[in-house]
């Protein structure tokens, strides 16, 4: 059996987990986080997510993705016809590298407490929101990531456009994704529907609630 390794507030580690029980396939889930115990030999920078097969290890989500359609390929994730494959893969990539990793570089003071210069904030918005605007010109919203039909475009852009919005809400106390024409709270609202990203939704909660809680035990013990 499989096993995905990470943990639920990763949007890495889901967008591979969905790709997963939409297709049915059995895996186990082991907790453990980046540059967690353990991960020597198995994901070389230290990174989750990373799945563990019969042949051995697979770190980077793509590669994990395109690992499991190769394998698992009914229900398809992604179209037969070769122009249609490359698109649901360019939204990927745009969805990964242009919008997620732009938005990754507030995380810090969205989400850990950090505080960046305003310099450094400013040159983010702006990347992020060029970023953005490309983003859109690609995507269908028809009423998928990629048009009429769910593919791994979905499990890339479900996992990490809410995140890109909160974490701008939260820094610049404007949500730079629906400021870019991108009606993003419908699609979530459309791809929850489906059970296999109603299981990736609350288990992530109940990380989120997990991770709080030990947090403010932490803080209790120190005093803080």
């Amino acid at each position: 059996m499989l096993k995905l390794y990470g943990f639920a507030l990763s949007n890495y580690y889901n967008k591979v987990k969905l790709a997963l029980l939409e297709k049915g396939v059995p895996f186990e889930e082991v907790l453990v986080s980046f540059g967690g115990e353990g991960v020597e030999g198995k994901s070389p920078l230290g990174k989750v997510p990373y799945l563990e097969t019969e042949q051995g290890f697979l770190c980077e989500s793509q590669v994990m993705v395109d690992y499991i359609e190769a394998r698992w390929p009914t229900p398809a994730l992604i179209p037969s016809d070769a122009w249609q494959a490359a698109k649901v893969r360019e939204l990927v990539t745009y969805s990964d590298l242009h919008v997620e990793l732009c938005a990754r570089q507030l995380y810090a003071q969205a989400f850990f407490g950090r505080t960046l210069s305003e310099k450094f904030l400013a040159r983010v918005k702006g990347e992020l929101a060029k970023n953005l605007a490309a983003f859109k010109q690609l995507a269908v919203f028809g009423p998928y990531a990629a048009g009429d039909t769910f593919t791994m475009a979905d499990c890339a852009v479900y996992t990490s456009l809410p995140l890109a919005a909160l974490a701008s809400k939260i820094v610049y106390g404007e949500d730079l994704v629906a400021a870019a024409g991108i009606d993003w709270k419908p699609y979530v609202k459309l791809i929850e529907q489906r059970p296999a990203a109603q299981k990736v939704a609350l288990d992530r909660k109940t990380d989120q609630e997990r991770a709080l809680g030990v947090a403010r035990a932490k803080a209790a013990s120190t005093g803080g």
